[in-house]
């Protein structure tokens, strides 16, 4: 089984961990490996630990690396990376990756029922545990399924593709991808249907709501923060607006010192800087990254360092 995903920002994302050859580092998005190898032929008696909680990503990770003195693999959720590490009497880091979203390797494996090109069951989870797509569609109330799609998809006719999947379960529960991607195409106008695929909000959405990825994101900012040491440094790379948004809000409230009126003339309220962006602006790929991997065009990294 070859968990096949390219590494996006690869060089950036590396070159702004600033590693050390004896530092300790976490990987917590390590997927097929691309990133977490990189780190690892940079260390010289220093650690990685590589964090997935896709069991396809732990075996090709076990396959890679298992034999590398200076990895630990873990299966679990970023978000949980302090009690992961904690469970292995770590609990300082001098730097953290997360390359955020859905694998290649997820959305390339028919069957996983991630993408609305190939007809597959409804499924969607990263972790192949818990409630699938196909249930989150055929259970949740219309209020529900219209906010999740508004809000996660940021999809402008969530009120009418709701619509359309009640309605349509009403006859036969959904099962398969290709039969959420019609009820899409027919919930939406005519001129939607002409602009790239009408489905891939929709299935955005619904896989973000499936495996709570913003609740991950927000627990896995603040998991990172707080194992960074002083100097450490936490790189994150996203792929649509509602993660970046997430991740410059986060690093701007860490950075940001007194928070007192303007008018104050003196700071009353003893704020100061958690810590510094290495990079004002988000970093993107440039035109031969684009070229070789057209994934990469919405891809953002942002980086900090800790106090």
């Amino acid at each position: 089984m070859e968990f096949s995903h390219k590494p996006v920002l690869l060089n950036e994302a590396i070159e702004g961990l600033a590693i050390k050859e004896n530092g300790i580092y976490v990987d917590g998005t390590a997927g097929g490996g691309g990133h977490s190898g990189e780190i690892l032929k940079r260390l010289r008696g220093g650690t990685l630990i590589s964090i997935d909680r896709d069991p396809d990503a732990i075996q090709t990770l076990t396959q890679r690396f298992s034999k590398n003195e200076n990895s630990i693999i873990v299966k679990g959720n970023y978000g949980d990376m302090r009690e992961l590490l904690a469970q292995r009497k770590l609990y300082r880091v001098d730097g953290v990756l997360l390359d955020i979203g859905v694998s290649s390797h997820q959305l390339d494996t028919a069957g996983r029922g991630f993408s609305f090109h190939e007809d597959a069951p409804l499924d969607m989870r990263m972790s192949r545990k818990g409630t699938t797509a196909a249930q989150l569609v055929n259970t949740l109330p219309f209020e529900e399924l219209r906010r999740i799609l508004f809000e996660y998809g940021e999809e402008k006719y969530a009120s009418s593709i709701a619509k359309g999947i009640i309605a349509a379960r009403e006859q036969k529960p959904l099962e398969t991808t290709f039969e959420l991607a019609e009820i899409v195409k027919a919930n939406v106008p005519q001129r939607v249907r002409r602009d790239g695929h009408p489905a891939r909000k929709t299935f955005q959405a619904i896989r973000i709501a499936v495996n709570d990825e913003l609740g991950e994101l927000r627990r896995g900012l603040e998991s990172a923060f707080e194992l960074l040491g002083s100097g450490g440094r936490l790189a994150v790379i996203t792929f649509h607006s509602l993660e970046d948004r997430m991740v410059k809000q986060q690093m701007a409230a860490w950075c940001q010192g007194c928070t007192c009126p303007k008018d104050f003339p003196v700071c009353v309220c003893g704020n100061a800087p958690k810590a510094k962006l290495v990079n004002k602006k988000p970093i993107c790929a440039n035109e031969t990254e684009l070229t070789e991997n057209p994934r990469a065009r919405s891809a953002k990294l942002r980086i900090c360092e800790k106090f």
